[in-house]
């Protein structure tokens, strides 16, 4: 007998697991990023970010590449080989952006670390601490080309 599911989502367990657990990363990765965001713009005294607004959809997005970054390199040192392995490869099937190869190996270690979420709350905190001690000044390519 098939699971019960909203439209729209997978029927079997498998395909129905990978897709919570993708969702569960995704809103993750977005409340933290803008988090970070919302608290760099208070803390200089800037208004909060608008969706509408391109300049600052164009932070919200390389906040969240940055904290994606930031987590792998943050888990890295705990994976094995195998695990390391399986992130990787998922990333490779998901395509070539990165935002979505990056998701994509995280989604493959949150269903492979039994400690990822701890892991993944650890990483947010610090990530947050240094965005707001950065004064929020990007410093790689991603800000530099956003700042012209």
């Amino acid at each position: 007998m098939p699971f019960r599911t909203r439209p729209g989502q997978p029927r079997d367990l498998l395909s129905l697991i990978e897709s919570e657990v993708r969702e569960r990363v995704e809103e993750a990765v977005d409340h933290a990023s803008l988090e970070a965001l919302v608290a760099t713009r208070r803390a200089r005294g800037l208004p909060a970010p608008a969706a509408d607004n391109a300049r600052d959809r164009a932070d919200f997005e390389a906040g969240v590449l940055a904290f994606l970054q930031r987590l792998r390199a943050d888990l890295d040192p705990v994976l094995t080989d195998e695990v390391r392995r399986k992130a990787d490869d998922a990333a490779a099937r998901s395509g070539q952006e990165p935002v979505a190869r990056l998701v994509a190996a995280q989604v493959a270690l949150a269903r492979a670390l039994p400690d990822y979420w701890q892991r993944f709350e650890a990483s947010r905190v610090a990530y947050a601490r240094e965005v707001a001690s950065s004064g929020g000044k990007r410093r790689g390519l991603v800000g530099r080309l956003l700042t012209g």
